[in-house]
């Protein structure tokens, strides 16, 4: 099994499925109510901390509290899954359809964009990584693979940035609402950038600890 490689995808899996459980912690803030639309916002008027966190989703439940319980329960389901059994037979698809599933009952848009690459990820856990070596030089390996849990803690801390701007409105010193914007949309690119140095750093990392 490709260790590095498993954590670099587990890590990512449950931030998305903590952003699943905020989503549905606000949808259901909204009680009983019709949601009038496959668009919704997660967060409510009421509940809403800043102009721009309204946090959009999708959904297919018609009702906010059915909705935020089901984003809830895959949202748990999705960080289990990611915790304890991404590296079981078919760990990787099944947290494919979890994620997939999020996204329907109003775990958030933002998902549509990551979990192909988390997936994408947790596709090699058992593999050889036979193109990887024959991709990565190999005087690079030694330099990626030091840089991999530093890479993949850079790349998950601005995840986590990103989410925690994006729903309460607040960076240390900034109170400019613009701002505020480009600090959690540079944070997002940074982080999702950076996942992919933490995917190669892992590929790296395990070629090397396999003594290939």
């Amino acid at each position: 099994m490709n260790r590095a490689t498993k954590f670099t995808a587990a890590a990512w899996g449950i931030i998305l499925g903590i952003s699943g459980l905020s989503h549905g912690f606000f949808e259901a803030l909204q009680g009983s109510t019709p949601t009038e639309g496959l668009f919704i916002n997660a967060i409510g008027e009421t509940h809403r901390m800043w102009e721009h966190g309204a946090e959009p989703a999708i959904t297919i439940i018609p009702n906010f509290l059915i909705t935020g319980l089901a984003a809830m329960l895959v949202g748990l389901a999705i960080i289990i899954w990611s915790a304890r059994f991404l590296d079981r037979r078919h760990g990787a698809t099944v947290f494919l359809l979890l994620v997939v599933l999020l996204v329907l009952v109003g775990g958030g848009i933002a998902q549509v964009v990551l979990f192909p690459v988390v997936w994408a990820v947790a596709t090699r856990i058992h593999k050889p990584l036979t193109w990887w070596r024959r991709v990565l030089p190999e005087n690079a390996r030694g330099l990626l693979a030091r840089l991999w849990p530093w890479v993949l803690g850079a790349s998950a801390a601005l995840l986590l940035l990103t989410l925690a701007v994006a729903t309460f409105g607040y960076f240390p010193g900034v109170n400019d609402d613009e701002q505020i914007l480009n600090i959690m949309a540079v944070s997002l690119v940074g982080g999702f950038g950076l996942y992919f140095v933490a995917a190669l750093s892992g590929f790296a990392y395990d070629i090397r600890r396999q003594g290939a």
